[in-house]
């Protein structure tokens, strides 16, 4: 593992041993796309930062944590993004994807995953201390963009030695970072995998993110964003979470998951009121704050691969990295017609459809799939790289897939 030779001491730490971490059950026997969060891993300190607002944050903290180990060409670099609630600890919630001989395998790549700009579990968000008033940001957190988190990761990684980007894998909120990886200017990128995301955030994603916005508002301690650590607006976060879960998941998966059963202790509560209440209740017990996810939710809503380069279909017919664009059959919060738009219009673009009632938490639990893809789009891109010194041209790579798995390509 490469130690961070820019880290300040007093900020840079080593992440305790890893731990196997299992897909948790809840009540209504539905998985959890999450394990244990946290804040652990590795900081480092950048004495400021520029965001596209044109503010600059002073003293920016980002927390990362690696697997494997960076080549001596720096040119085996995995960045993996998270999604709106994820952290960087890989472990916790694509714990199967991860390891050697897995898809992101660590004995050939060095794996990357830092918490985003704007988040709580260790990088500079609305819970860090404004070092120009001495307390916390709160609501007076300025407005960042997938842009920011994509530049801040990859200052990251060049201090860490990379040279370039074998690979850049996201889902979600992560599938737009790994999408504007794709188009940035940073630092070469081989290639790129987006699961279950856009190329633009449309009036349906914006909307359903202003419901949960304004939940969060109605809630008394809410206070602007400047409320105390010790009484957080828990009640309005905890049910902008009961919305979002609705939208992760399908009818088809609530109906055998759930029926209308009520639960034994309030005959008055179906079952899967106490699974929503239960999740509510438990992301206050992850840790996360109510201001990062009005930031978070509202950089996803600045996201548009056209914005400022021009117009989009026309952004998109030039995109030029290799790229994978997944989806979920199910997906009602990025429908497939998402994906498809970018397959489309991106020359270089293939496109997988995974078949789930899971809905869009499908690309954290269907890993068994995902890390199918995973696999065979990375092996062709290897395949390239191995051939561009030759002569003759190479084939399309042949992508072997699960029956549950259907895919267009245009590679």
């Amino acid at each position: 593992q490469v130690e961070c030779a820019t880290c300040s001491p007093k900020h840079s730490r080593r992440a305790p041993p890893n731990t196997s971490l299992k897909t948790m059950t809840t009540p209504g026997n539905m998985a959890d796309e999450y394990g244990t969060m946290n804040s652990d891993g590795e900081t480092m300190v950048f004495d400021e930062f520029t965001l596209e607002c044109g503010r600059i944050l002073k003293n920016v903290e980002a927390r990362y944590r690696t697997w494997g180990t960076l080549n001596a060409s720096g040119d085996n670099l995995g960045v993996v993004c998270h999604a709106l609630t994820g952290n960087a600890n890989l472990e916790a919630w694509w714990s199967e994807l991860l390891g050697e001989g897995k898809a992101l395998d660590t004995s050939k790549y060095f794996i990357f995953c830092s918490n985003v700009l704007g988040g709580c579990y260790g990088t500079t968000g609305p819970t860090s201390i404004n070092p120009e008033t001495g307390m916390r940001y709160g609501g007076d957190f300025p407005p960042v963009t997938i842009r920011d988190m994509v530049r801040l990761q990859a200052e990251v990684v060049k201090r860490l030695g990379a040279t370039l980007v074998a690979f850049v894998l996201g889902g979600s909120m992560g599938g737009m970072q790994a999408l504007e990886w794709g188009m940035c200017d940073h630092m070469p990128v081989n290639g790129v995998i987006s699961l279950c995301a856009s190329g633009r955030h449309h009036p349906w994603q914006i909307g359903i993110g202003e419901c949960q916005r304004q939940a969060i508002f109605a809630d008394p301690l809410w206070r602007g964003g400047h409320y105390s650590p010790e009484a957080p607006p828990e009640r309005g976060l905890a049910v902008a979470r009961m919305m979002a879960m609705v939208t992760y998941r399908t009818h088809p998966a609530y109906w055998p998951k759930f029926g209308r059963q009520t639960c034994a202790k309030d005959e008055e509560a179906f079952e899967v009121e106490r699974y929503l209440r239960h999740q509510g209740k438990r992301f206050k017990e992850r840790g996360f704050d109510a201001a990062s996810y009005i930031t978070l939710t509202r950089a996803m809503d600045s996201h548009d691969l056209g914005r400022g380069r021009g117009d989009y279909i026309e952004v998109l017919q030039k995109y030029s990295t290799p790229i994978l664009v997944a989806s979920i059959s199910s997906d009602v919060l990025y429908p497939v017609e998402d994906q498809l738009e970018l397959a489309r219009h991106i020359p270089c673009a293939q496109h997988h459809l995974i078949q789930s009632d899971e809905g869009h938490d499908g690309f954290l639990l269907e890993h068994i799939h995902v890390g199918t893809l995973v696999r065979g789009f990375l092996s062709g891109l290897e395949g390239r790289s191995r051939s561009r010194a030759a002569p003759a041209a190479v084939a399309p790579p042949a992508y072997v897939a699960a029956s549950p798995v259907a895919h267009h390509s245009k590679l």
